[in-house]
């Protein structure tokens, strides 16, 4: 099979480009990436079971037809992903959020290629304890930039499916956590456990400690997408991928088991998202698919990966 990854050396595609040849014998692995976070180690060590192609290349300018022709599915994943730094750079998560997605869903339409394209749950911003796909346009409140042009990323691919035949997937990610090589720790998850491992206090927003959130362990991440190539899951829907939902002091006692040091620090500032809920994942389940990754496994993981770096005190 034949696969398109663009930002496959982020924290997503880094781990994905490695578990496709181990769910897809001999799969061949286009990967585009403009290397702006200049993370090469994500492509150190392939395994030998794909076949890789790596393209250096801005996603925003790049012609993409002749690199998706023929593909069993095109895997979006380029995109500014922190959201609190994105009301600084409206104009950019514009042009390579949007401006990515709406390039490579047209890219997909004109060769006939289907696509699976990451959103984000931080599109949902609701009064309600749980919510799912289905909520109601009241439901859909994004608090940041980022979150903003996601939902409209959705409408395109959504519009498209219906008015030009696109074979696509939407999926809404909860908040990602895991190890891969092209990790980033600008998320509250793996940043907190970077600060425990080295003894650093973890800062936290006194009003957001008992807040629940969605969270996503990387590897039901990658299983997801590899289950909608298998079960050619191309119906224009969007899907929330999301493990379970959690409290930040929830996160706060998962790394605390590992490292009972870990101290908290609380402020008052005000936060980007004053809400609270549950995102419902049913969806997905009721395609087949099974979460298997969990809050406390996924940060071992990390913390495990970590704590050489500070003498194995943690």
């Amino acid at each position: 099979m034949r696969f398109v990854v663009t930002g496959g050396l982020g924290h997503i595609g880094s781990r994905l480009i490695r578990y496709l040849p181990q769910r897809f014998k001999g799969a061949e692995i286009v990967i585009i990436d403009n290397m702006a976070t200049q993370r090469y180690p994500s492509l150190f060590d392939l395994p030998d079971e794909g076949r890789y192609r790596f393209v250096e290349a801005d996603a925003t300018t790049v012609a993409l037809e002749p690199l998706f022709e023929g593909a069993d599915a095109v895997v979006n994943l380029a995109a500014i992903t922190d959201a609190a730094g994105s009301f600084a750079n409206r104009e950019k998560v514009e042009r390579e959020n949007y401006g990515i997605t709406e390039r490579v869903a047209l890219a997909c339409v004109a060769v006939g290629a289907p696509l699976i394209t990451a959103s984000s749950t931080s599109v949902y911003g609701t009064q309600k304890s749980r919510v799912d796909e289905d909520c109601e346009a009241s439901d859909l409140a994004p608090q940041s930039p980022y979150a903003e042009t996601k939902l409209r990323e959705e409408a395109l691919v959504a519009e498209l499916a219906a008015g030009r035949g696109l074979k696509a997937t939407i999926f809404r990610y909860g908040t990602i956590f895991g190890v891969s090589p092209g990790m980033r720790f600008h998320t509250a998850v793996n940043k907190f456990c970077w600060q425990a491992v080295l003894g650093q206090k973890l800062t936290v927003w006194r009003t957001a400690y008992d807040q629940m959130r969605p969270y996503l362990d990387l590897s039901d991440a990658v299983e997801a997408i590899a289950f909608a190539v298998e079960k050619k899951m191309f119906d224009a829907r969007v899907y929330n991928v999301v493990t379970s939902n959690h409290t930040v002091r929830d996160v706060v006692e998962a790394i605390r088991a590992r490292v009972p040091s870990t101290e908290v620090t609380f402020v008052d500032e005000r936060i980007m998202n004053q809400l609270s809920y549950e995102v419902d994942n049913t969806r997905m389940l009721a395609a087949g698919f099974q979460f298997k990754g969990s809050l406390q496994t996924g940060l071992a993981e990390t913390i495990a990966r970590l704590r050489n770096m500070n003498g194995g005190a943690a």
